[in-house]
């Protein structure tokens, strides 16, 4: 399948490790150049880096707190001026809040919301100009499961939260030719967990009864990039082994 992304310019946050790192090599292997940060694992970002240069294609990499509004303007203004365009925005940066909320400090709420709903806010606003200049973009947002299974309440509020930023977003800028679109993820076999043991019998009520692979959310935030998925907006994919089903 032609994917339209050989030229294009893809930002992803949070690509450090884990599916941060396999959409970026994906990307690079479809002929996109990608700019890539992290707000501390500097080490595994020159790693997934000089995966993406490998694949052919350009790399930036650069140490940036998505919290902090004026570093991720000039994240993004120097992917437009080393990459050329911004085409693909891919927030993946996370801060899971997982608790009690009761037991939940005022910091750790607050951290939640800085990364997992103001993050996506900077990002999109210094690149959706580019995009509108560029008449053509796609943003892919990261959910969850957690707001429609009852998980723990800050968990599920962001959650619920980025479906509602990227329907906005979707409907004020389709005119443009930009997109957006959610994945809400499941269980991902990914280097911070292994669920098939922390988890055990976790996987017992899920009509795929294993853990997802990254590659299975990489490859999905690929396609609606792509040229292919320009008929798709508005919408949140739940890639979870059938945990819940919409």
């Amino acid at each position: 399948m032609k994917t339209g992304l050989e030229g294009r310019s893809v930002l992803i946050t949070g690509a450090g490790r884990n599916i941060g790192r396999r959409m970026a090599v994906l990307f690079a292997e479809e002929g996109a150049n990608v700019a890539i940060c992290t707000s501390s694992n500097m080490d595994g970002l020159m790693t997934t880096a000089g995966e993406i240069e490998k694949a052919g294609a350009k790399a930036l990499a650069e140490k940036v707190d998505v919290t902090d509004a004026d570093a991720v303007a000039a994240f993004v203004a120097k992917t437009k001026d080393a990459l050329g365009s911004i085409d693909v925005v891919v927030n993946n940066a996370v801060y899971r809040s997982e608790g009690d909320l009761l037991e939940t400090s005022h910091e750790s709420w607050m951290k939640n919301i800085d990364v997992n709903l103001n993050g996506p806010y900077y990002v999109c606003k210094n690149a959706i100009p580019h995009m509108i200049d560029g008449k053509w973009g796609r943003i892919v947002n990261f959910s969850g499961i957690a707001p429609y299974l009852g998980s723990y309440p800050g968990k599920s509020m962001v959650k619920i939260g980025i479906v509602g930023f990227t329907r906005g977003i979707a409907k004020q800028y389709g005119e443009h030719n930009i997109t957006a679109n959610c994945i809400g993820p499941g269980h991902i076999d990914v280097e911070r967990d292994d669920f098939q043991d922390k988890n055990k019998g976790v996987f017992e009520h899920q009509p795929i009864r294993r853990s997802g692979k990254p590659d299975e959310v990489a490859s999905l935030a690929v396609f609606l990039a792509s040229e292919q998925a320009g008929y798709i907006t508005g919408q949140c994919y739940l890639a979870n082994g059938g945990a819940y089903m919409q």
